[in-house]
């Protein structure tokens, strides 16, 4: 009786619902079934931390800088997808080798091109000069990035699926406009006031203008040598080169590093070594240690018991056990390896004060000053470069998921600055009188190899010097050198303008880039 009385005392309500739901609004029904509880919108500077952190381990740090370490021979490919790098068998021209960068390559300067809009005039955050600052320098980190690995490419047309599905490639000469005009915008927004510093989601510089300042300046050196090339006036160039270092780092502790790993945040290259075991110690790398009697030779390598190679000469046993480049044997746990594979907690440079100060010898050197003048910068250089070797040495010997397993035996002491002001004075000042420009750019092919991903930009030196005639790093792997990387196989199977221009990949041996002399 109790639920018929119910069922007739609010049995009008039953009737009621359809018409209660009959007369909802359009906007209601419309929200009935939007997810509430989820944001659809972020400020800018959360989105900034993901391309800081993206750039750093994915696109400056990652599977890049790994293959073409073995290219510029820091290191040897010994197993697999590296071993097939090394001798030149399918991995180069392949699509699908560099897929994952390409794609978060453009994925980053998607969110890194939002950061700019949020904080442009009429956004949600205008006069947030600071973020959109550091915005435009990602942005043109990782274009160039795109365009000084992948030559032309998608750029206008990309990352806007409102516009069209299949960009259109675009000259990799109208890329490095937009390249720069990134930096020049950045160079005045962070000069600028007003807005709110992103802090701690600025996990390199904690929201220091200042900072981005200087890392936009060294871009500027950077990317005007990267251009010599095609300057029309080389001098002028290679002087703002100079200008734009002066205006950049002053030590070490400016310079753009990511320094966020840890025991689960993995340095790329330990997380690709530990995780496949594929490369081994390169032959001709420690060629040119030994010709220089370089103390970093009894840093740099391990054996296969994870033990230090104190010593190694031409000939010895292991020097025997250094892996010869592009003829090696494919084979896991035979080979020394770089001390650099287990370095897990080393930062990624995006940009070292090392660099910029080898880029201001190169310039001092192209402009024909002789080796009194650029002896000091290049000393400095030499000697930044051989502590962040430490750094990385260090890392490798403390790493945390190395040590269950009884961790690496040290067997030298580190080198000291007093050691490597000898060195500089005894093996390189000699080199240097001898033939400037040389000596600057195999110091800097040395100071690139280590775990700080900065193989990347030994690739591009060394196609630049190409391109000049200048055969000045010697390498020793006699098969096709790979002159750019391959489009990612997400859009040579989806794009057709991407597709036509990929082919069978195998223009990778034959076409420079343009900035290297190339027409695409």
């Amino acid at each position: 009786m109790k639920m018929i009385s119910s069922i007739k005392k609010y049995g009008w309500i039953l009737v009621a619902l359809p018409l209660v739901f009959t007369g909802c609004s359009k906007d209601t029904l419309d929200n009935i079934n939007k997810d509430t509880n989820h944001s659809t919108d972020v400020q800018a500077k959360f989105i900034l931390t993901d391309v800081i952190t993206r750039t750093a381990f994915s696109n400056s740090g990652g599977d890049i800088n790994t293959y073409v370490s073995t290219y510029v021979e820091h290191e040897v490919g010994v197993w697999n997808q590296t071993y097939y790098a090394e001798t030149r068998v399918t991995q180069p021209t392949a699509a699908s080798t560099f897929n994952n960068p390409w794609g978060s390559l453009y994925t980053t300067l998607k969110n890194a091109k939002m950061i700019i809009e949020k904080c442009s005039e009429g956004g949600p955050e205008a006069g947030n000069n600071t973020t959109k600052g550091i915005g435009e320098v990602m942005a043109a980190y990782n274009l160039a990035l795109i365009t000084d690995l992948y030559g032309d490419a998608p750029w206008l047309e990309a990352g806007d699926y409102s516009l069209t599905l299949t960009p259109k490639i675009d000259k990799q000469e109208v890329i490095y406009a937009a390249v720069m005009s990134y930096l020049d915008d950045a160079i005045l927004d962070l000069q600028k006031t007003g807005g709110a510093s992103p802090g701690a989601n600025d996990l390199m510089y904690g929201g220091s203008a200042a900072k981005w300042l200087k890392f936009a300046y060294g871009l500027k050196a950077r990317y005007t040598m990267r251009l010599i090339k095609r300057s029309a006036n080389a001098t002028a160039d290679l002087q703002q080169v100079i200008d734009n270092v002066n205006l950049s780092f002053t030590s070490a502790a400016d310079q753009a590093a990511f320094a966020k790993y840890d025991a689960t945040n993995l340095n790329p290259t330990f997380d690709f070594q530990w995780s496949r075991d594929g490369l081994g110690a390169s032959r001709s790398l420690v060629d040119k240690l030994i010709a220089r009697n370089d103390p970093r030779l009894r840093r740099e390598f391990v054996d296969a018991d994870w033990t230090q190679v104190a010593t190694a000469a031409t000939g010895d046993a292991a020097y025997n056990l250094m892996a010869p480049n592009g003829v090696n044997e494919q084979i896991q746990y035979f080979y020394n390896t770089s001390i650099f594979v287990f370095s897990q907690t080393a930062p990624t440079m995006l940009l070292s004060y090392h660099e910029l100060l080898f880029l201001k010898a190169e310039a001092m050197a192209r402009l024909g000053n002789g080796a009194a003048t650029i002896a000091p910068v290049l000393r400095t250089a030499v000697a930044a470069a051989i502590a962040n070797t430490e750094v990385s040495v260090t890392a490798a010997l403390n790493a945390p998921t190395v040590a269950p397993y009884g961790g690496l035996t040290e067997t030298t002491a580190p080198i000291t600055p007093t050691e490597a002001g000898t060195y500089f004075d005894t093996s390189v000042l000699p080199l240097l009188t001898a033939n400037p420009l040389r000596e600057v750019m195999n110091q800097k092919y040395l100071a690139f190899f280590g775990a700080s991903g900065e193989s990347t930009e030994a690739y591009n030196d060394i196609r630049r010097l190409k391109s000049l005639g200048e055969d000045l790093i010697e390498l020793k792997n006699t098969k096709p050198f790979p002159l750019r990387l391959p489009y990612g196989s997400d859009d040579t199977t989806t794009n057709p303008n991407v597709q036509a221009a990929y082919g069978n990949g195998q223009y990778v041996y034959t076409e420079q880039v343009w900035w290297a002399g190339g027409t695409r």
